[in-house]
Order: structure tokens, then C-alpha cells, then sequence
């Protein structure tokens, strides 16, 4: 969330460039909330100082006359109606700068879409040809490891299935990931809720924006929400604390599962298990003092690379423009994984730089040498998606005996490195 006066005061010819690419950002209404709530509060505050004025001066001329007896009832009314309309304004305007999304970086490339996304790095090996390559989820049915069918009979579609390898390969996966981000890369592993309170989920920017795209629960008056991504309990771990600058960075992970109701997919992707409502994913989340944020970045990135290099996979890294960036985020790297069945490349991790965003929502602030407060930044990304990885793997080690070959650093969690048809596995 925004601070109003910074985005009023502090430069508004940048502000309203920055935002116009974004199409949001209406500072006109924005100047109007804040000049309601400020008025509404002056009221507040002049009837307040007259209500004390007049009972002082009751008590030092004796008992007070009927007329400042009924002076004061008026003026006790009167604050009463002034403090309501204050509550009102106030609202008024934390609702419209929880619907403003987070400024773009001026190194933020311009554009509304994917298109205009700007490619930094390729790296793994070469692409493989896509000629008669074949989609992961027919490479799953012929080896025995993904059950679309059993999905669909248990929660209709959008749902996966992973049996025998399948299986066993998500679970590698999983521990393959937080083994590299906690031994290698100094991440806290946590195991974290699934259900989290609307609070939780405002404070990371899911909501208000975003309710439809999320799964809810409700018993009896108990509200909750299904995570869409560890992202969210993470980063909230830290909510209305005010942590010391020397404790900086925070380097947080989880693996949980996520859902999303895909609200707004529009059918892309609807094949296989690319996009579910249901997933598991290992998240990182580092937290650090303001101009550390773009250094971090650079570092997340990285081990969400290191991944997939040591998984053997061809990738690529991309630059979002100002207009596909997410809601809370100012800066945002792509990383899209090669897929030859499909004969394109696909987001696999999606790295992003909050600023102090999601600090000024959730409340997070640290304290610096200097005895002074204010937000921290925040960051998050995957590293990665099991999901999307297994098809990865899957296509990318597609074999012309229809087998599919596993990279050599996922051998000691799987406990082979081949998956043959019908679902045998073999360790070579």
C-alpha cells in the first residue's frame, strides 16, 4: 500500500508516468479521499477543543449554567457525528489505496502484455527440437505416472493425479529444492498454515483486488482462505513487528501446496498439468532494508536458476514490462523453462522486488542504526513449481524408446533415473 502524501507530494509528474503505464493510478480521486479524511479529522479535533473548553470553563465559575450544560450535550453530538464521518473518510481512503497496485521501476520496460517482456539470458542446454515431440501429459499416460482421469473423477478438471514415479518424482522434487535452498543458499525452511485470515491475505495484496481468483472457507462466523502461494504465510511472518536492521535479510522458504481458482486463465494452458487449482510449489521469500531490494533480486533469481540448471533444463530468463507486472510488485523476473511438446517456452519461476509494498500493508518496519523507523522491501519467488518441473523433465527428457531420462542430481532422491513405459523405472 501506497503512502497518499508521498504519492501527492513527492514528485507527482514521475508518479503519474510511472503509474499512466500501468492505467491505474487515479491521483485526482486519490487527492479528493485524502482531502476528505484530512478535513474530516481537523473537524474532529476543532469540536473536540471546544467540548474541553467549555467544561474547563464551567469548573473554574462554579456550576455550569443550563446553557453550557446544553452547549456542551451539543458539542458531544456533534463529535460523536464528526468521529463517524472520520471513520468513513478514513475508510473511504484505505480502500482506494488498497486498490492501487505498486509503482513500476523506471528500468521497468514499457508494455501491456508478455509480448513486450524483454529476454536478459537463455541458459541449461540447448533447446531441444519440438519436431515430433510429444505434450507431458500424453508422456504421463504411456508411462504410468499421471492420472488425468482419476483426477477428474475425484475433482473435475484442473486437478492432477501423480501415481508409482509420478509420485515419487514430486517428492524428490520437493526435497531436492529445499535441500539447495536451506543448505546452500541459507534459507529458514517453515512449515506454514494453509488457511489464512483476510488480514493475512491483505497484507501481501491478495485482497481485496483479488478474491476471486482465491479459495475460501467459512465455519460458523470464522472466516479463512486457502493459500495461493507460501509467498503469503511467509511474508506475514513478519507482520506489525518492527525488526532490527542488523537481524536483515530474512531468508524464508516453504514448501506447501497452493490454489487458485484461475479466475481470469481464459483456457491457456488447460492441458496437462501446467495450470491447476491445486499445486505444490517450494516458495522463497527474502525480506531487507529498502536499498538492498534490487541486489536481492539479482540474488533470488539466481538460486531459482541454480535449480534448473542443476536439473539439466533449458531456460530462459525474461524482464516484465510495467503492464503484465503483478499487483504488488515494482520489478519482476520471468523465468520460463523450455517445453518441446508444446513447442514454446512457459513461465516456471516468476521472481519479484515489492519495495516496501507489501511492508506498508502487513505493517513489517525495522529500525536502523540510527534509531530511525520505516518499511521494509520484500521479495518473493519460486524455486520452484513441482508441477511444472515434472512436465519439464518429462518433455525435455523425452527418449526415442519412449522413455524419459532424469537429470543425474535427482538420482539420490528418486532412486532411479529412468522411467520406462508402464511405469518400471530403471537407475541408468
Amino acid at each position: 500500500m501506497h503512502d497518499p502524501r508521498e504519492l501527492l507530494d513527492d514528485g507527482p509528474a514521475a508518479v503519474r508516468r510511472l503509474a499512466r503505464r500501468r492505467h491505474v493510478l487515479d491521483l485526482e480521486a486519490l487527492s479528493e479521499a485524502l482531502s476528505r479524511r484530512t478535513g474530516a479529522q481537523a473537524e474532529v479535533t476543532r469540536l473536540r477543543t471546544e467540548l474541553n473548553r467549555t467544561s474547563r470553563g464551567g469548573a473554574r465559575s462554579g456550576p455550569p449554567s443550563e446553557e453550557a450544560k446544553e452547549r456542551a450535550r451539543t458539542l458531544r453530538a456533534e463529535v460523536q457525528r464528526a468521529e463517524a464521518t472520520a471513520r468513513t473518510t478514513g475508510q473511504d481512503l484505505t480502500d482506494l489505496l488498497l486498490g492501487m497496485p505498486n509503482i513500476p521501476l523506471d528500468t521497468v520496460p514499457d508494455g501491456d502484455s508478455e509480448k513486450e517482456a524483454v529476454e536478459i539470458r537463455r541458459g541449461g542446454p540447448p533447446p531441444r527440437d519440438s519436431a515430433g515431440a510429444r505434450h507431458h501429459s500424453d508422456l504421463g499416460e504411456s508411462l504410468a505416472v499421471l492420472d488425468s482421469p482419476a483426477a477428474a473423477r475425484l475433482s473435475g478438471a484442473r486437478f492432477s493425479v501423480a501415481r508409482g514415479a509420478g509420485a515419487r518424482l514430486e517428492r524428490a522434487l520437493a526435497d531436492f529444492f529445499l535441500d539447495l535452498h536451506t543448505r546452500e543458499h541459507g534459507y529458514t525452511e517453515h512449515s506454514v498454515p494453509f488457511l489464512v485470515s483476510r488480514d493475512t491475505m491483505t497484507g501481501t495484496g491478495q485482497l481485496p483486488k483479488f478474491e476471486e481468483d482465491l479459495f475460501r472457507t467459512q465455519v460458523g462466523d470464522r472466516e479463512l482462505f486457502l493459500i495461493p502461494t507460501a509467498e503469503v504465510p511467509l511474508t506475514n511472518l513478519l507482520a506489525g513487528q518492527l525488526v532490527d536492521a542488523r537481524e536483515l535479510p530474512y531468508a524464508f522458504t516453504a514448501r506447501t501446496p497452493c490454489f487458485r481458482a484461475e479466475a481470469g486463465a481464459y483456457g491457456r494452458d488447460t492441458r496437462g498439468i501446467l495450470r491447476l487449482h491445486q499445486f505444490e510449489k517450494v516458495e522463497l521469500v527474502r525480506v531487507c532494508a529498502p536499498e538492498d531490494a534490487q541486489a536481492e533480486l539479482e540474488l533470488m533469481v539466481e538460486h531459482a536458476e541454480t535449480c534448473l540448471r542443476l536439473l539439466e533444463l533449458s531456460y530462459r530468463v525474461v524482464l516484465l514490462p510495467a503492464g503484465d507486472l503483478g499487483f504488488s510488485a515494482r520489478m519482476t523476473y520471468d523465468i520460463e523453462v523450455w517445453l518441446p511438446g508444446i513447442d514454446a517456452y512457459r513461465e516456471i519461476s516468476s521472481v519479484s522486488d515489492c519495495g516496501t509494498f507489501q511492508a506498508r500493508r502487513a505493517d513489517i518496519r525495522h529500525r536502523t542504526p540510527d534509531g530511525r523507523k520505516g518499511p521494509v522491501a520484500t521479495l518473493n519467488g519460486s524455486a520452484l513449481p513441482v508441477g511444472r518441473t515434472v512436465a519439464a523433465l518429462l518433455e525435455q527428457g523425452q527418449q526415442p524408446d519412449g522413455s524419459v531420462l532424469l537429470p543425474r542430481a535427482l538420482a539420490p532422491y528418486t532412486g532411479f533415473r529412468r522411467i520406462l513405459p508402464g511405469g518400471r523405472t530403471s537407475p541408468d
